[in-house]
């Protein structure tokens, strides 16, 4: 049996919906009447009631015939012998503990009109900066924990149990620090920063500390094009608190990466120091937050493209050359006081 899903059966077997930051009525929030007329249409479906209406195996087969693209990608049909698959749908849906944590995410995500208007104008955006883009099939469901957003260019599922927030249920089995980031405002960020890697180019070979967080920062930079009314806190996962130490802070940070000789280091665990998961980063300071690099990046980007008005978002996320953007940013934050 494949290993996702192995881990996603194995993971199920055990025991008022924000998705943009401001309000609707907003200046920041109204819609671009150029990207207003970009059409870019979702349907999106919810999976949860048909899946949990599974009874039998051959309920199972018509589930699985009636959703083929998400049965192909996130079941892996194809994968595993079908009954297999058929008996072990048929046996999940029935477990009560996972019918609880069903019911609980759809009553926290219950406004399924809301969810496709915001995932529509998040596609709008996407369509406006990269006109070739293929509005993916977009579907939710309960994974039981195991995967919480798939993303390729036909399908893309959110996993609502992993959303709920902290009355959960059942919750994520991960570090408190990253648990923050699974409440129901962090969806829309999340799945722009999925559609952001199909663009978001890099050199292959000989990966630097500058290098990783400037593709994050690009990342980053899409994320906050697609989705223009979404804070800044939402996109990086930092807490307002967190974002505005590094706001006020960020000289310091940046001193401190030169003053180390970071930009230019190839090792991977000192990659992972500043650019990946932590909860904190004390070489820097006991209150920096974790991922910093991945936020140095992205003001780096920021101002690389305040820099050049006529780079497109698209001839951005090509670009795989760090250092000319780091170069070309004129990036020098001055000390605030």
């Amino acid at each position: 049996m494949p290993l996702r899903l192995r881990h996603w059966l194995g993971a199920m077997l055990p025991a008022a919906m924000l998705l943009g930051s401001c309000s609707s009525d907003s200046p920041r929030c109204e819609l671009n009447p150029e990207v207003a007329r970009v059409e870019a249409p979702v349907r999106l479906e919810r999976l949860e009631k048909p899946f949990f209406q599974i009874r039998t195996p051959d309920d199972a087969r018509r589930f699985l015939d009636q959703n083929r693209l998400f049965a192909r990608y996130f079941l892996q049909r194809g994968q595993v012998p079908e009954p297999i698959l058929e008996q072990t749908l048929a046996k999940l849906a029935s477990n009560p503990g996972l019918q609880k944590l069903g019911s609980q995410a759809d009553s926290t995500f219950g406004d399924t009109q809301k969810w496709q208007g915001d995932f529509q104008r998040m596609f709008q955006h996407v369509r406006y900066y990269f006109p070739d883009f293929k509005v993916p099939q977009v579907k939710t469901f309960v994974s039981g924990l195991s995967q919480d957003l798939f993303a390729n260019d036909s399908l893309m599922v959110v996993s609502t149990d992993f959303f709920v927030g902290p009355k959960a249920l059942y919750r994520p089995n991960v570090p408190n620090y990253i648990l923050l980031r699974y409440r129901p405002e962090y969806v829309l960020p999340t799945a722009a920063l999925a559609v952001s890697s199909k663009y978001n180019k890099k050199e292959l070979t000989g990966t630097s500390m500058l290098a990783e967080m400037i593709q994050h920062g690009k990342a980053l930079y899409f994320a906050e094009k697609v989705l223009p009314c979404t804070d800044d806190s939402l996109l990086v996962g930092f807490s307002g608190k967190d974002l505005k130490n590094v706001n006020f802070n960020e000289a310091k940070i940046w001193g401190h990466f030169l003053e180390k000789n970071l930009l230019y280091n190839t090792s991977p665990f000192q990659i992972q120091k500043y650019v990946g998961e932590r909860p904190d980063v004390p070489e820097i300071d006991k209150t920096c937050p974790g991922r910093i690099g991945q936020w140095v990046g992205w003001q780096i980007v920021r101002k690389y493209m305040a820099e050049h008005p006529n780079v497109t978002l698209a001839q951005l996320m090509a670009a795989k050359d760090a250092q000319r953007i780091l170069t070309e940013s004129r990036y020098r934050p001055k000390p605030r006081r």
